[in-house]
């Protein structure tokens, strides 16, 4: 029997947006046994997940490489006939090597690559030529399915469903404000002006992980209208996919909210502030909008995934995009 390991052990977004080749495997080989190796923190995606029989759960924040090796020998005791590397570091490259597949398939960037048995070119956007992320995953199985990447997809279960519930009786709209990093992150102030000017129909869900609870919270102060709710830290991934799913609209950034939008199909407005949708990681929802500054930055893009702080202390690439651009986006 055929018995398929995927692994991507990046952040949230990433193994959000590696659900498109699980999607393809199992429609190319239903039979097929699908793993996928993700790091300790973003297992609980694929609770109940229909295609997935076993998440492989590495820890790299305890003991990094002493986990590496367990993880190492797990992967080789369940005999893999395929070992699909979605990942460019030197780490994966190990697991892959020693896995023990009997086809091992990544990227040439891998430092490894020279010892898989297919390595494929990575092709990563210059912001000229656009080629999306589910695009570059998926060529490393065109050969063996077909030429058309698979969109991501998320299954909230029904315990997430009804976890949501409550907060769907009436429409409301999700804003997704936080982002790692910094120059990727509308301002604060921005999204207290957007607040104050949506809709009064609108009840406003603010999400986001437990750490983002404080930059919440002073969203939430400075609502007269006292419709905003801090969610922050309150549902796990998948019931905050499926309030998503439900919403009016879900404003967030280049980060990973945006991509639990399009893996439910969710309307989604993504604002673009030092990156641009060109580099390959923009919203794939049926109903998506990006909002940039309509004015040409040339210090933007300043990076591949942004910064800490603007370089130039302006900040432009923000504070150039207008409220009135977010709010239409709602009459279309």
């Amino acid at each position: 029997m055929q018995k398929i390991l995927v692994i991507q052990t990046a952040f949230i977004g990433d193994v959000v947006l590696a659900t498109g080749i699980v999607e393809k495997l199992h429609a190319f080989y239903p039979n097929a046994i699908i793993d996928i190796l993700v790091r300790k923190g973003n297992e609980s995606l694929f609770t109940k997940h229909p295609f997935i029989h076993q998440v492989v759960i590495w820890d790299k924040k305890s003991h990094k490489y002493r986990n590496l090796i367990r993880t190492i020998k797990q992967i080789r005791a369940n005999q893999y006939t395929q070992l699909i590397n979605l990942q460019r570091y030197a780490a994966t490259g190990l697991i892959t090597v020693f896995s023990g597949a009997k086809q091992t398939i990544g990227f040439n960037k891998n430092p490894f690559s020279l010892l898989f048995s297919k390595s494929i070119q990575h092709h990563f956007s210059n912001g000229q030529t656009e080629l999306h992320e589910i695009e570059r995953n998926h060529q490393l199985i065109a050969a063996f399915t077909d030429e058309i990447a698979a969109k991501p997809k998320l299954y909230p279960t029904i315990v997430d469903q009804n976890s949501i519930a409550s907060y769907t009786e009436m429409p409301f709209i999700c804003i997704a404000p936080a982002s790692v990093w910094q120059t990727k992150q509308f301002p604060a102030q921005k999204w207290i002006d957007l607040i104050k000017a949506l809709p009064s129909r609108y009840t406003i869900y603010l999400l986001g992980a437990p750490s983002d609870q404080e930059l919440c919270t002073d969203l939430v102060v400075t609502d007269s209208f006292m419709r905003t709710h801090n969610l922050a830290g309150k549902l796990n991934f998948l019931a905050s996919a499926a309030l998503m799913q439900q919403a009016e609209m879900n404003y967030v950034n280049d980060s990973a909210p945006m991509h639990f939008a399009s893996a439910v199909d969710a309307p989604v407005t993504a604002v673009y502030c030092s990156t641009i949708p060109a580099f390959g990681y923009g919203p794939l929802s049926t109903n998506s909008h990006i909002v940039e500054a309509l004015e040409t930055l040339p210090c933007r893009p300043c990076g591949i995934h942004g910064q800490k702080q603007c370089p130039e202390k302006h900040f432009n690439c923000a504070q150039k995009i207008s409220i009135q651009q977010l709010l239409a986006v709602l009459t279309v």
